[in-house]
């Protein structure tokens, strides 16, 4: 290589090696300092599409957690007024059985029927009152399409007796479905990232827990309001019946509550582990390796400073020709 004072080449050479390495240097302190493996879409595009796509992904499931939790607690404050209305139904058929005895005039059996009277309207304010966040819980309007149940009546031979049977009963309704195929009444729970019936939510139903509801259809007519007393010794034998049969429905009520706290419950456990596994994804991807990025980093800090020692000396190489013009 001549001497030339016009350029300097090995400085320029040098000072290009210096951009490389600090620039090398400046990218191991910001992976560095945030953790993180990608900063920005020009460490790697693909990678951040990726790791966005799962960061969504991990907040959905997450909130989906919380939204099955606050169904849990939803479920809770239904069954606990539920366990009240229990003990309510358990006083009546104590005041119930009082009143069915012969041993009390129809004048003191009034003065049962005053407290009896008062546990029921006490259940029909417990079932009208109890909320979640502003939501009725007890008084039908969680229930599908508003209902407990329906009426039904049927015909049957018995050709081992020879004659028809005719059977009736309170039938309750299971499911109702929109011209869309969503299911009409409940509470929707919505816990995955999508919005598919199957997969992403299911629905919360809590039967009609009035006295008017439970006590349909016992000694009375369907169509009919019930009409439950102690005021005489028939109406009080009559209300033991119903009782143990609102008792019945109520406990299938709570059933039903339980069996969806323990299906949330389950269904947490799911989301924390797919969250968990998906975390870890994301976290390969995205995350630096501190034991490796610092490999880089000293070998990037050593590479800068021999890069400035070098570029000193070859600044000064020109000053060689000088000696030749003295």
């Amino acid at each position: 290589m001549s001497l030339v004072i016009n350029h300097n080449l090995p400085a320029m050479n040098t000072a290009r090696n210096l951009t490389s390495a600090y620039g090398s240097l400046a990218t191991s302190v910001q992976r560095l300092s945030t953790g993180l493996r990608i900063n920005s879409a020009a460490d790697d595009a693909a990678g951040l599409a990726i790791r966005e796509g799962m960061r969504s992904e991990i907040a959905a499931l997450n909130q989906g957690i919380r939204n099955a939790q606050d169904g849990i607690s939803m479920i809770q404050t239904a069954e606990g007024a539920l366990s009240v209305i229990d003990e309510k139904l358990i006083r009546m058929k104590e005041l119930a059985e009082q009143a069915a005895t012969g041993t009390y005039t129809n004048e003191q059996r009034m003065i049962i029927h005053s407290e009896f009277a008062a546990m029921a309207a006490e259940i029909d304010r417990i079932a009208t009152a109890t909320d979640f966040n502003g939501i009725k819980l007890l008084n039908g309007n969680a229930s599908v399409a508003g209902q407990n149940g329906t009426w039904t009546a049927s015909n049957t031979w018995k050709a081992d007796q020879g004659m028809w049977t005719n059977s009736s009963g309170w039938q309750e309704v299971q499911g109702k479905a929109n011209d869309k195929g969503d299911v009409i009444g409940g509470i929707k729970v919505h816990f995955g990232t999508g919005n598919k019936r199957a997969e992403d939510y299911y629905f919360v139903r809590i039967a009609d827990a009035r006295t008017e509801s439970l006590f349909r259809g016992t000694g009375t007519e369907p169509t009919e309001k019930p009409n439950v007393a102690v005021s005489t010794q028939h109406a009080a034998q009559v209300a033991l019946e119903q009782i143990s049969t609102a008792i019945i429905r109520k406990e299938n009520i709570r059933a039903s509550l339980g069996a969806m706290q323990n299906r949330l419950e389950n269904t947490i456990t799911n989301l924390q582990i797919q969250a968990e596994n998906l975390q870890a994804s994301e976290s390969r991807i995205s995350d630096v390796d501190i034991a490796n990025e610092m490999t880089e980093f000293t070998r990037n800090q050593i590479l800068t400073q021999a890069a400035v020692a070098m570029l000193a000396q070859a600044n000064s190489l020109p000053q060689m020709a000088l000696r030749l013009l003295g």
